[in-house]
């Protein structure tokens, strides 16, 4: 083949330890100033497959909304919005859902009659028993200006039996609260398949996709972890464990290669 031995083995030896990637030809390039950090490629990667009609000036103009103020640690603040469904023969229905904003994992879910501030209410004391969260260290709770999150009645309420304070999104600015309308939107694809006839059957298919969503379905800004995973504080340790088995792989792939060259001496 007109390949010299020692060339030969060179390529072997990339093969075996980095796969078709290690043949590619070598590029030196250093890294600038101004170059765009890792995890926010993860986060622009993730938003354009989470939402793949949204052009790119849209995705930059949610990111630098959304980033801007990066929770850093679970149940800093809550993201909470409605969404609706067509019932057949019982009419439009409102599902409300509220998101951990750093791990994304859903807290809370309901289907309600109405959007009204006692859905709201409803809503969030059923989040606050599941999260176990106290008065010492609520979570902010991120909504949009819809009359049911704006009525003062609801400022106040969370205010006295939560400790929880409101923040609104800028008006006609959805993307101030992205991570749910990416949620609501990845959900709505996949439950707008089918026709419901009754509640509790739309119930179920919700409760299906949520525990798909927060328990096996892996989110590349989130290191390829699940919700559940970062919501419940074992992601350090998955991520430690896929380290191990992947330095374990590339020793056995090490190893492969001196016993093949040895065999060839």
């Amino acid at each position: 083949m007109g390949i010299h031995k020692r060339t030969f083995y060179n390529w072997y030896h990339r093969y075996v330890l980095y796969g078709e990637p290690g043949l590619l030809p070598k590029r030196e390039s250093r890294i600038q100033w101004n170059s765009i950090p890792q995890e926010v490629k993860n986060i622009v990667v993730d938003t354009a497959l989470e939402s793949p009609e949204v052009f790119s000036r849209e995705i930059a103009v949610s990111i630098c909304d959304e980033y801007h103020t990066k929770t850093m640690f679970v149940n800093e603040m809550w993201q909470t919005d409605f969404t609706y469904f067509r019932i057949v023969g019982w009419g439009w229905y409102y599902l409300s859902t509220i998101i951990d904003d750093y791990s994304r994992y859903i807290v809370h879910w309901e289907l309600c009659s109405n959007m009204a501030k006692e859905d709201v209410k409803r809503s969030v004391a059923k989040a606050v028993a599941k999260a176990g969260v106290s008065l010492q260290n609520p979570p902010k709770l991120l909504s949009d200006n819809g009359p049911c999150y704006i009525a003062k009645e609801l400022e106040v309420h969370l205010r006295d039996n939560y400790n929880i304070k409101q923040i609104h999104g800028a008006p006609l600015h959805p993307q101030t609260q992205g991570k749910i309308e990416r949620y609501h939107r990845s959900m709505k694809n996949r439950i707008n398949l089918h026709n419901y006839y009754s509640p509790s059957e739309l119930e179920q298919a919700i409760g299906e996709w949520v525990d798909h969503y927060n328990n096996c379905r892996y989110h590349e800004s989130l290191q390829n972890l699940t919700p559940a995973d970062v919501y419940f504080g074992r992601g350090e340790q998955i991520l430690e464990l896929r380290a191990t088995i992947k330095q374990n792989y590339i020793e056995k792939r090490r190893q492969d290669y001196h016993n093949f060259t040895k065999l060839q001496d």
